[in-house]
């Protein structure tokens, strides 16, 4: 009976600890190509991780094939993601982990280089289509949903006779290098600024 009741109290422990979970944050990439322009998602991600002092807390989770991390920003939990596949599947990744975290397509970030974007930019997208990106297209099959909000990585278009393939799966030059550090710091706070927009406000509060 009481090995019950213990079991009943972990799954309502489990279920709580779901209900808190504000949102998945997704890198996309080629898992293990580092630091190639395609992965500069993962880049992102693990810069985030260590802003957040969770970047010892990376695990490998079978049931969604990825690295997660479990982090908190402005009081609201997130599950940090890594997929664990190419960027073409990493869909099944972040969907497994939506479903396991009860997580919804409105409740995901998906973190991606962005060829129309020169390097050093960094912009919010709010839903909308692929617009040619694997790792985007992947997401929208595996959620049957476009909702994901987007946090686009500027990397700029390839130039001369180098194939956009070539270029993405690429290693950054190191003049681009240079910059990257900067570029991350710019799209950590990006994201966490938009993060910290889901926080409901308190009546009364004029923040």
């Amino acid at each position: 009976m009481r090995a019950g009741r213990r079991a009943a109290r972990g799954h309502d422990v489990t279920r709580a600890r779901r209900a808190m979970l504000a949102a998945e944050v997704a890198g996309l990439g080629n898992y293990g190509l580092w630091g190639t322009r395609h992965s500069v998602g993962m880049e992102v991600l693990d810069r985030l991780a260590r802003q957040l002092a969770v970047a010892e807390g990376w695990r490998v989770d079978k049931r969604c094939c990825a690295d997660v991390a479990l982090a908190t920003a402005h009081g609201l939990e997130l599950v940090l993601l890594k997929p664990r596949r190419f960027m073409n599947l990493n869909g099944l990744s972040v969907a497994s982990a939506a479903e396991i975290y009860s997580l919804g397509p409105g409740d995901i970030y998906l973190v991606h280089d962005d060829l129309d974007k020169a390097l050093g930019k960094v912009a919010i997208k709010l839903g909308g289509s692929a617009r040619g990106h694997n790792g985007v297209q992947s997401c929208i099959s595996a959620l049957h949903s476009s909702e994901m909000t987007r946090l686009r990585i500027g990397i700029g278009r390839p130039e001369g006779d180098v194939t956009v393939s070539n270029y993405v799966l690429s290693p950054f030059s190191a003049g681009e290098r240079e910059k990257l550090e900067q570029i991350l710091v710019q799209a950590v706070t990006c994201l966490l600024e938009h993060i910290q927009s889901r926080v409901p406000t308190e009546p009364g509060d004029r923040g």
